[in-house]
Parts: structure tokens; C-alpha cells; sequence
């Protein structure tokens, strides 16, 4: 086969892999075809069967091995558990009646609490937060 061709149709898989949604699975492939095709236009490779054998090799081998670091690297790091903001201290934004509903601020960013102690909490007291419902922290005092 003529090595523009495995060119052409190594660049088609990249191109391929960029805009469907499969995983980092058909990249592969086409660097594949891309090195057989090198290969090809040096004449290192020069028969067909030859050429066929390289491509299968170089393709599984690169699934096999890089793969799963790939996919691995280029994953967003999973989202931090809301739960872990239970005992974490929390700075009263606004004056917290007992059972109310205010502000508070978290590990730098403003969050909904209630009260759920018996005395109120002052602007700029510290407390902690003793729970979670949905969006909405719940505080007792340090």
C-alpha cells in the first residue's frame, strides 16, 4: 500500500478521535497507521502483509500501554465530598438568631447556615458546621 495512504488515513483516525467522544480508544489506531506509513515512505516496511503486521502491533501495543495513563492524566480530579465540611470551621457573616438562616464563610467562600444552637451567633464569631442539608450548612458555636 502506497505510505500516503496510511498518512491520510492515520490522520483521519486522530482527527476522528477529537471530535467523537470515544474514550482515547481510535487515536491509537491512527498513530499506528501514521508509524507504518513512516515507515513505508523510508521503505523500511515495503510489503503489504508486513505493513498490516506493524500497524496491529504498534495499534494494540499503544492501546495496552498508554491508554489507561492517558485517561487517567487527563481526567478532572473528582469533586471534593460536601460531607467533609462537617466539624470544619466556619466565621458568622451575619448575625445568626437561634433556628434562623444566615451566612457563613467556609474555606473562603459564603455559604446558607442555620442556627441550630440555643444562643445567637455574632458577626465574625466562629463556629462549626455540625451538618449538611442540600445547600444548607448547619452551625452550632466553637
Amino acid at each position: 500500500m502506497e505510505w500516503w495512504l496510511w498518512i491520510a488515513g492515520g490522520l483521519t483516525l486522530v482527527v476522528a478521535e477529537l471530535v467523537t467522544p470515544s474514550g482515547f480508544f481510535i487515536i491509537f489506531f491512527g498513530i499506528g497507521a501514521l508509524a507504518v506509513g513512516v515507515l513505508a515512505r523510508f521503505d523500511i516496511v515495503t510489503s503489504l502483509a508486513m505493513q498490516g503486521l506493524w500497524f496491529s502491533v504498534l495499534s494494540v501495543s499503544s492501546v495496552l500501554i498508554f491508554r489507561g495513563r492517558l485517561k487517567t492524566s487527563l481526567q478532572p480530579p473528582p469533586p471534593p465530598a460536601i460531607d467533609s465540611f462537617i466539624g470544619v470551621l466556619a466565621v458568622v457573616q451575619e448575625s445568626l438568631q437561634p433556628g434562623l438562616v444566615g451566612r457563613v464563610e467556609v474555606r473562603g467562600a459564603s455559604w446558607s447556615a442555620r442556627n441550630t444552637s440555643d444562643v445567637t451567633l455574632t458577626v465574625g464569631q466562629r463556629a462549626r458546621v455540625a451538618g449538611i442539608d442540600g445547600l444548607l450548612l448547619t452551625v452550632v458555636p466553637e
